[in-house]
């Protein structure tokens, strides 16, 4: 691929990247929007979040079968660290408390 090819998928790929983001935002930042409709939209960070987590905690090794036992290093580190985000709803708390968790499971693997 020369030079020229590359600098134009580049500046597409740009394009169309930044056109998904700011015209959305260009849109509905005119619009008033109804107040169920925002109460709605405030679950969406955490259902996506969910999304993501749910399958690599519950299903750690890729496989599709879910791991629910005390075999499931996942599972047992974020029991412990969903408490401390639930208690605190303190972000930098909560991942030192998985991280340490994680770590402490590996190193004395029971």
């Amino acid at each position: 691929m020369d030079s020229k090819t590359f600098a134009l998928m580049l500046g597409g790929m740009f394009l169309v990247t930044y056109a998904s983001r700011v015209l959305p935002i260009m849109v509905l930042s005119r619009l008033r929007m109804p107040q169920w409709l925002l109460n709605w939209l405030s679950f969406v960070p955490a259902a996506v979040l969910t999304a993501l987590l749910a399958p690599a905690i519950l299903m750690p090794d890729g496989s599709g079968d879910l791991i629910l036992g005390l075999n499931n290093q996942y599972l047992i580190a974020s029991i412990p660290t969903l408490v401390m985000a639930i208690r605190t709803r303190n972000l930098i708390l909560s991942v030192a408390v998985g991280v340490v968790t994680m770590a402490i499971l590996r190193y004395y693997p029971g």
